[in-house]
């Protein structure tokens, strides 16, 4: 392949521990996308990257040596991603986690004997086969699904189709998480057929809820939450806007014997805000929305929405109740977050002690110097 030159700048963001270089910082250029020596200012050799000739994002390193990135390359490092996730008590968790894995816009997810992957760049695109081949031979699936609907790759010229690229995928692939069950969608569900990123903190909730208490779930989707705190809370409430999220969670529940959980469809803020004027208190709740900003420029309508919902949620908690909250939005930043929480304490005229600051699972490593790699913030509240 053509070397691609880079500035100084750029060739400084490598040393400084972030894999890309941007368009601005390529000096000279050429070929088609695929995986390209990279040089610096001077023609010096700096390591080997994915090259996407369109994007914004122009290199994503790869191999700092000049190891050929071939079959043998993808096998190493794909099974260096799987040992560092050895001792996690689910069957379904995030096999490589992109750039927090050192695979820049790979992601695999694995549900029972099954892999879903993302190959999220035009250049890491060109190697195709040669990655589900490695999925292949490293995790023997009895089947790989591409679920290749994700925005990113439309920005970077790529199709969005889902495709079979190994064996067979069922509609419905039943998982365990802990001591429960649930059932994930990989061909039609969001992201790669259900939220991987939330399963420790769901772990958490189930072991925090008041034995007996009630219990509400906001934005319960499948009833991810919900069932794990049906376990020991007397009665939970489950709210989404969707009726068949809704239906799906209702499934979930009955597949672990549950039937201590109400399925009500209906706007969260409304409802939030119907339960606290109704003073209906509840021991543990948890608050899980969908990302509010999309942008960095809707951060402060998002905050808005973030305080508005976390101030109901707070005037509606027992006594020692528990709040445990999230935002999945990247560019709402965690001491902003924090800030917002304060801010809705204050509002609530509530006591709120922190208890617990909640990140992403370590199948979703959070890399300092790449902030891309992480965007799950939480914090687990108890009201005096």
């Amino acid at each position: 392949m053509t070397p691609v030159r880079v500035s100084a700048r750029g060739a400084e963001r490598w040393v400084r521990g972030h894999p890309w270089i941007y368009r601005s910082d390529v000096m000279e250029e050429g070929g088609g996308a695929g995986v390209v020596p990279v040089h610096d200012p001077r023609g010096r050799f700096i390591g080997q990257a994915l090259y996407s000739p369109t994007s914004e994002i122009r290199l994503r390193l790869l191999e700092r040596t000049d190891r050929p990135v071939d079959a043998a390359w993808w096998r190493d490092h794909l099974a260096a991603s799987a040992a560092r996730r050895v001792g996690i008590d689910a069957t379904a968790c995030r096999l490589v986690h992109g750039e927090g894995d050192g695979l820049p816009s790979l992601v695999v997810d694995r549900y029972d004997r099954w892999l879903v992957a993302q190959l999220l760049s035009a250049g890491l695109e060109t190697m195709r086969e040669t990655i589900v081949a490695a999925l292949d031979e490293v995790f023997e699936p009895e089947g790989i699904l591409l679920r290749h609907d994700a925005a990113v790759r439309r920005r970077e010229g790529l199709d969005g189709t889902v495709a079979l690229a190994r064996g067979t995928v069922p509609r419905d692939i039943e998982v365990r998480e802990g001591a429960l069950r649930y059932l994930a969608a990989p061909w039609d569900g969001q992201k790669t057929g259900a939220f991987l990123d939330q399963r420790a903190n769901r772990l958490l909730a189930g072991a925090l809820t008041a034995p007996g208490g009630r219990a509400l779930d906001c934005f319960a989707y499948h009833g991810s939450f919900a069932i794990h705190l049906a376990r020991r809370a007397g009665s939970v409430l489950a709210l989404d806007a969707s009726g068949e999220a809704l239906a799906r969670g209702a499934a979930n529940a009955a597949l672990n014997d549950l039937t201590n959980i109400e399925w009500r469809q209906g706007d969260a803020f409304e409802t939030l805000r119907a339960l606290a004027r109704a003073r209906e208190p509840f021991d543990t709740i948890v608050l899980d929305p969908p990302a509010f900003a999309k942008s960095r420029g809707t951060v402060p309508a998002a905050l808005r929405g973030y305080h508005e919902i976390n101030l109901r949620a707070m005037r509606s908690l027992a006594p020692s109740g528990i709040l445990l909250t999230a935002s999945c939005s990247f560019h709402v930043r965690l001491p902003e977050f924090l800030a917002m929480l304060a801010e809705a304490a204050a509002d609530s005229g509530r006591r709120i002690h922190v208890t617990r600051i909640l990140g992403q699972p370590e199948d979703h490593p959070d890399i300092l110097t790449v902030p891309e790699t992480g965007y799950l913030k939480g914090a687990v509240l108890r009201a005096e």
